[in-house]
């Protein structure tokens, strides 16, 4: 009887320390996650989603007071208009001067003719000449001028076409829309509390494609690749639910394992994190925990 006894508890002990676990790895459900953060400065309105709902991909979620932005833009609409108004109109400035030069020139092919018949002297037609000369430098000049003057307007004007440009973007980034189709995670600001740029508004994941992140040793690395097909179990405690999965990462460095993860090899002190891609039927969550099969 005692020796019986004996072999019954020598083959659990046997049973108990050849039997292996029904998977590979351990891990936690992760999603990738994004932090809508504002892009400009103001009060929030209208900002009435909550934690858990649901958004899709543009949607609007909130409004940046842009009161302040309208003003400039508009100051700087009539400052343009106001800068071209001021434009010189060179042809207009420099019309009586082309005329006294045609009428000079006119004047100097008298001289020249009298001058030929010897009606006049030398001296008369040089200085027609230097007149026709300093009235051509005159109008260079003023041409010169008036195309400086121009020039600054226009690149004036330009530059506050710029300005207008950049007011304009920011109204349409006063605009807080969803990045993704997904859902709210966290909401770290509500309507009336100031916004400023880069301040985290809300959080958004898409539940809908999870990942499990889970850790292998070195010896189990030849068994698995990129693209490779594997179950994923997740625990509910007394239930498990199997899933279909994808190894889409696997880590090129190494690192210790994490406390929260349970490994094959008990000795192993160096394992790579892999994510594996799963689709979530709306019971997985995120942080809780799973496993996987090759």
């Amino acid at each position: 009887m005692k020796k019986a006894y004996l072999l019954s508890v020598i083959i659990s002990v046997l049973v108990s320390c050849s039997s292996k676990p029904d998977y590979d790895a351990t891990g936690i459900f992760e999603a990738t996650t994004v932090i809508v953060s504002a892009e400009t400065a103001g009060k929030i309105h209208g900002f009435n989603v909550s934690e858990g709902d649901s958004v899709v991909s543009g949607q609007l979620l909130a409004v940046i007071d842009t009161t302040m932005l309208s003003f400039q833009q508009r100051q700087i609409m009539h400052q343009q208009t106001a800068t071209k108004t001021v434009s010189p109109d060179i042809t207009a400035q420099a019309s009586a001067l082309r005329s006294q030069i045609e009428h000079q020139k006119h004047e100097c092919e008298r001289f020249g003719r009298l001058l030929a018949d010897g009606a006049t002297t030398q001296k008369t037609y040089d200085d027609a000449q230097a007149q026709l000369a300093a009235l051509r430098g005159q109008l260079e000049a003023l041409l010169s001028t008036l195309g400086k003057n121009r020039s600054s307007i226009a690149n004036n004007t330009d530059a506050m076409a710029y300005q207008k440009r950049q007011i304009a973007e920011q109204i349409a980034k006063s605009k807080i829309t969803s990045p993704l189709t997904g859902t709210v995670l966290v909401k770290y600001a509500e309507t009336g509390e100031y916004a400023t740029p880069g301040k985290p508004l809300l959080e958004v994941a898409d539940l809908g494609s999870v990942y499990l992140r889970s850790y292998f040793t070195v010896s189990q690395l030849a068994e698995i690749r990129i693209g490779q097909k594997v179950t994923v179990i997740a625990d509910f405690g007394d239930r498990k639910y199997e899933y279909p999965g994808t190894i889409t990462w696997i880590a090129q460095e190494s690192e210790f394992t994490p406390k929260s993860i349970q490994t094959d090899d008990s000795r192993a002190n160096l394992v790579y994190a892999v994510k594996v891609a799963v689709k979530n039927d709306g019971r997985l969550k995120l942080g809780q925990y799973g496993e996987v099969r090759l």
